[in-house]
């Protein structure tokens, strides 16, 4: 898979959601933002973006997923300590 095909089938099933994704072949780094995390602990977020992909996960299609989540305002606030 490429990063562009992951980014496709995780905007087409969580909605409210910005993907940036890395990666190549079956093992993929994914940022995901927005607002659907909002008040949901990391393990909830997490699952909620493993579910969206679990078909890809559970035929090998995708082997390796790092997985980190933000809410907008955690989003805007790492932004702004990486620079």
């Amino acid at each position: 898979m490429q990063p562009n095909e992951v980014k496709a089938l995780l905007e087409s099933r969580v909605n409210g959601c910005d993907f940036h994704i890395q990666g190549e072949g079956c093992n993929f780094q994914v940022i995901a933002v927005g607002e659907a995390f909002e008040g949901l602990s990391p393990v909830k977020r997490q699952q909620l973006v493993y579910a969206a992909l679990s078909e890809e996960i559970a035929s090998g299609a995708l082997h390796a997923i790092s997985i980190k989540t933000f809410t907008p305002t955690q989003w805007q606030t790492a932004s702004e300590n990486a620079q």
